[in-house]
């Protein structure tokens, strides 16, 4: 039986949610962003245990499809960002239909009617949080940072960071209380 998932958006989570349903003695088949598989049925008292475990980090068992669909986006773009380095091969429009088999069109409908904001919004959301995180670590120049983010120019990226952030990534790097967000809140 599948189990689907809210807010399981890095390896950690996996692992955290593994070990928390193993703990309530399920046989787990696969454990994947936003989706976890077990081997045997699951009743309904079960899945409220489940449900009220995994809330304890931060964790929400999703029930109707519009719901999973939406997760399923989110999964795909912050696995394509956070994992991935916002490589793509094709448009976020193409990548998105072929990987959940739907029209772009009625996908991108759904996800602004229920979450107050575009798919492309949200894609940009995660790539300025990536950048954040590669300033903080101070590992990388700006120029570095672009190119690793597939992003056209400097320019272009210094000019997408301060529309989201309101500050020039340069800027953002001095400031004492950098105010990064939790993938999860975006």
């Amino acid at each position: 039986m599948k189990l689907y998932i809210k807010n399981m958006v890095c390896s950690r989570c996996k692992m955290v949610v593994k070990s928390e349903l193993e703990k309530l003695g399920l046989q787990l088949l696969s454990v994947d962003l936003g989706e976890v598989e077990t081997t045997e049925p699951i009743s309904e008292l079960q899945k409220r245990n489940i449900a009220e475990q995994l809330k304890r980090y931060g964790f929400e068992l999703i029930d109707d499809k519009k719901s999973r669909l939406i997760e399923r986006i989110k999964t795909l773009i912050i696995e394509l960002v956070h994992q991935n380095n916002a490589r793509l091969n094709t448009n976020l429009s193409v990548f998105l239909s072929s990987h959940l088999a739907q029209d772009y069109t009625s996908l991108s409908n759904l996800f602004s009617e229920v979450e107050d904001t575009t798919i492309e919004k949200y894609f940009i959301q995660q790539k300025i949080e990536k950048v954040k995180e590669l300033l903080l670590y101070d590992e990388l120049t700006l120029n570095e940072i672009a190119f690793q983010m597939h992003y056209s120019s400097v320019a272009y990226l210094s000019n997408q960071f301060k529309k989201v952030t309101g500050f020039s990534p340069s800027h953002y790097k001095q400031l004492k209380d950098k105010k990064r967000r939790q993938i999860e809140d975006l």
